[in-house]
């Protein structure tokens, strides 16, 4: 009895240890069910989140999430993606009296004292002024932009009221260069006057500043044309000059400078005048190179046929009450060629009246003289423009650049047109797809921009612009020399030099124009003002450093074919 008990029980244990386990497995498969279960929904809803996103999740949204990782503001890179204005963060130098608290002195040390020590810091500062801006307990920016090292040592000045804070700057790595064309940005964060301006959107906006805004300038030229325009301004004393470089072909603006430049780095009150845009916003009478436009004209309208035909060259015009006369005597007569080699103001003028007043306005409209320059720059100067219809005395003054203004651009687009083959095209400082070159319109016959190749050549090859060529480059084209308009008439002690180029003539791809805005007869000069000293071996000057670049290179084997005309051409001095 006691045994059957004893082993009835030992059963009775072993059943309910084998319930214990199975519970207990049960329970396991449970928890694991329950945990694959929680991993599959997560994972589901991932999945849901991600096909959200992709699918029906708006762009800017996602843009939105990388602006941190974005400047400020973006980039502007020349053609070749060298960069011409970045933002980077930076210290300034802000001036906070209350930082001491309550109504006693805002500075520790005396205006005096503090003005000193930062003079010492910042040589550039006036010490009286400083001290006076300290005194009057006004907060603001002493110095938008300082380095790491000067924060270092205006901290260690002990001064609590001069604080540094970290801010975001545009910087201009390659200083003033092509300033003008940049423009510059403001305090309050804008872009002014130049391709700044007219990308601030861009610049700005989320969705594109993480692009740089190309431009169709190339670093490399634009400093050789600003270095030779300088160093012309200091050869004849000029107290400016203006300079382009333009693509014939498609419009494109290579290089473009106006001197004296400024520091867009730097925007004070000292460099305010020189903001101002000589190339595109200042209208000049440009003389003597509208000649080979008028001459242009005449050919393309059938006036002139006979390049031999002589015209008296050796008595003044008198229209009216108005004499034309040239600077001197060329001889009894000259054909064309000879008129445009000694640059002759009266066989334009003859030539002009033959073509009349109809045909010239049509030419010069056609070259949108009469219009503001076709540019993105903000800044761009309206023409002088002739009113009304043309007399006869307007016609032939116009004819050779006179009674009318235009800016340098102007005439370097005119100047394209004439050599590419007679397509006008409006100039562009953005990169040109060559796919998407803009048509453009056509103002002359190509064989009259062929016949205009030759004669711009023979310019440069036996007349006035003989200073302007380049052995191997082919060059051609025309000086100009205008004596500037002034109160009771024209100042003969103040003129406009002005060469316009092309290169190279058997294929022109580039114009270049060099402009000296009141040069002087200098040791350098010769002693002479006009164009033919001054401006043409500018132009002599840059071609060589700028072909290389553009991928023209010498080649004394090659030239225009001029001989057809070098037998009507006499000897002659020049302009």
């Amino acid at each position: 009895m006691t045994a059957i008990t004893v082993s009835t029980a030992i059963s009775s244990g072993r059943g309910e240890l084998v319930n214990v386990r199975q519970r207990t497995l049960l329970m396991a498969k449970w928890r694991v069910l329950w945990v694959v279960a929680a991993f599959a929904l997560v994972a589901i809803i991932a999945l849901f989140r991600i096909a959200w996103l992709g699918l029906f999740d708006s762009a800017p949204k996602r843009v939105d999430g990388l602006a941190a990782l974005l400047p400020a503001r973006g980039d502007i890179v020349d053609r070749n993606g060298v960069p011409l204005a970045r933002a980077f963060p930076a210290y300034a130098l802000w001036y906070n009296p209350a930082a001491l608290g309550g109504d006693g002195p805002p500075l520790v040390h005396g205006s005096r004292q503090v003005a000193e020590a930062l003079v010492a810091i910042f040589p550039d500062m006036n010490v009286d002024q400083l001290a006076a801006r300290l005194a009057d307990g006004k907060p603001g920016y002493l110095r938008r932009r300082i380095l790491p090292e000067d924060a270092n040592r205006i901290h260690a000045l002990g001064e609590p009221a001069l604080e540094f804070p970290r801010e975001v700057e545009r910087f201009y790595p390659q200083g003033s260069m092509a300033a003008h064309v940049l423009g510059f940005v403001g305090a309050d964060g804008k872009g002014h006057i130049g391709m700044e301006q007219v990308f601030d959107r861009y610049l700005t906006d989320p969705a594109t500043r993480g692009t740089p805004a190309m431009l169709s300038i190339d670093t490399r030229v634009q400093g050789a044309l600003e270095d030779e325009l300088h160093r012309g301004m200091l050869d004849s004393a000029a107290k400016g000059a203006a300079g382009i470089v333009l693509d014939v072909d498609t419009g494109e603006v290579v290089a473009l400078a106006s001197l004296p430049s400024f520091n867009p780095n730097l925007i004070d009150q000292a460099s305010t005048p020189n903001i101002f845009n000589r190339v595109t916003n200042q209208v000049y009478e440009l003389g003597s190179t509208f000649k080979p436009l008028t001459v242009a004209a005449a050919i393309d309208a059938g006036v002139v046929t006979d390049l031999s035909r002589r015209y008296q060259s050796n008595r003044p015009l008198q229209i009216g009450g108005f004499q034309i006369h040239d600077s001197h005597s060329f001889g009894a007569s000259l054909n064309i060629p000879e008129a445009l080699i000694h640059s002759s103001n009266i066989v334009t003028a003859q030539v002009a009246d033959q073509l009349g007043a109809d045909r010239l306005n049509a030419t010069m409209r056609a070259l949108d003289m009469n219009q503001r320059p076709g540019i993105e720059l903000p800044a761009k100067g309206f023409p002088i423009w002739p009113a009304g219809n043309w007399s006869r005395i307007t016609t032939m003054t116009v004819s050779y650049g006179h009674g009318i203004a235009v800016t340098p651009l102007h005439l370097a687009s005119a100047y394209a047109t004439m050599v590419n083959g007679g397509v006008w095209r409006p100039a562009t400082l953005m990169k040109v797809d060559p796919a998407h070159v803009n048509p453009g319109r056509r103002v002359w016959k190509a064989s009259t921009s062929a016949r205009m190749r030759q004669l711009l050549r023979m310019i440069v090859d036996l007349g006035t612009g003989r200073k302007a060529n380049a052995p191997g480059y082919r060059v051609g084209g025309k000086t100009g020399s205008a004596e500037k308009p002034g109160a009771g008439g024209y100042r003969k002690t103040s003129l406009v030099a002005t060469f316009a180029a092309a290169f190279p003539m058997d294929r022109p791809r580039y114009v270049i124009i060099a402009m000296l805005d009141e040069p002087q007869g200098t040791a350098a000069t010769s002693g002479q003002r006009t164009a033919a000293f001054n401006a043409a071996p500018i132009v002599g000057r840059v071609v060589p450093r700028i072909g290389p670049l553009l991928g023209i290179m010498p080649d004394a084997t090659r030239d225009v074919d001029i001989s057809d005309l070098a037998p009507l051409v006499g000897s002659g001095d020049g302009e």
